[in-house]
């Protein structure tokens, strides 16, 4: 199985479990282990998340030359990922996040990229880290977004845009255009998923389109059989926080197309591994091990997705 090459953003993440949306205001509010700070970001998820189930894969990022950027670099070590291609840089201190949650997996995202978007990845790195990689997972940051063209004449490109809205958002227009595989969250787009998807592939068409639905699981559409198949969640598994739910359906989509399994059993694995991985705090916590998630898998052989 050849290798998966993965850039996107590492930063560090805190968690704040509320109440509920709108968060009430009060001056100060007393916790017992109701935060949590761990590296993350989309680049670390999918890196992390691949590197558990077992693929192969190589990891371009960018920390800032500060003590966040120290952490994150000794937590992705000890992770057994490595670091020869992440590179640090005096230009930019290490983004960070703060996600606030609530019971009912509502959440909000509150992202500090610092400079990281001014910072650029040279060509000779992008090209010798892709060496014997089939498959390019390039997450929406402008570090990623010179390599799209380039990288789509010798691989797949595989991006999720996450919460787009329409089909002609600008800052995403480029990852559209070049990826094969494309994944979007249901969250803020404006047609009927179906309707959305039907179009994205008329003005860009994909091999393969996917669109996250939450907790009622994901939609796929395949240029291959030129179907659309929805795929239910697993609603008996336990919810924690939902944050980093697409993450994983990425990447452990990824890891199982890339195997030549089929897209659909590949999409249907993911959907188990996404649904076990939101048992955790962390939008990097919870991923599965191959065996574990087979295991999993296994033990529902009444799962069934169909087209619609």
């Amino acid at each position: 199985m050849k290798k998966i090459l993965v850039s996107g953003l590492i930063n560090i993440e805190t968690t704040l479990n509320i109440e509920k949306f709108p968060l009430e205001y009060s001056p100060v509010r007393y916790l017992f282990n109701e935060t949590y700070t761990s590296v993350s970001g989309v680049g670390f998820n999918i890196a992390k998340s691949l590197n558990t189930l077992g693929s192969k894969i190589e990891f371009i990022s960018i920390l800032g030359k500060d003590i966040a950027g120290e952490l994150a670099r000794k937590q992705i070590e000890e992770e057994n990922i490595q670091t020869h291609y992440i590179l640090d840089s005096e230009k930019t201190m290490t983004p960070q996040s703060t996600i606030l949650y609530d019971k009912d997996g509502n959440r909000q995202i509150n992202v500090d990229l610092k400079d990281i978007q001014k910072i650029r990845i040279k060509n000779e790195l992008i090209d010798e880290a892709s060496i014997n990689c089939n498959i390019a997972a390039l997450c929406n940051i402008n570090f990623t977004r010179d390599h799209l063209k380039r990288l789509s004449n010798k691989m797949l490109i595989a991006t999720d845009v996450h919460a787009i809205d329409n089909i002609h958002d600008e800052y995403n227009r480029d990852y559209l255009e070049y990826s094969d595989i494309l994944f979007f969250s249901h969250e803020k787009i404006q047609l009927k998923e179906k309707e959305f998807i039907k179009e994205l592939n008329y003005i860009f068409p994909k091999k393969i389109i996917i669109c996250g639905l939450g907790k009622d699981g994901a939609l796929m559409y395949s240029a291959k059989s030129k179907k659309t198949f929805h795929f239910p969640a697993i609603n008996s598994f336990k919810v924690v926080n939902t944050i980093g739910a697409g993450d994983a359906l990425f990447s452990s989509f990824l890891h199982f197309f890339n195997k030549d399994i089929g897209e659909q059993e590949a999409l249907k694995k993911a959907v188990f591994f996404a649904g076990k991985k939101i048992g955790k705090k962390g939008a990097a916590e919870g991923f599965l091990k191959e065996k574990e998630l087979e295991t999993v898998v296994d033990s529902y052989p009444s799962y069934r997705y169909k087209e619609v």
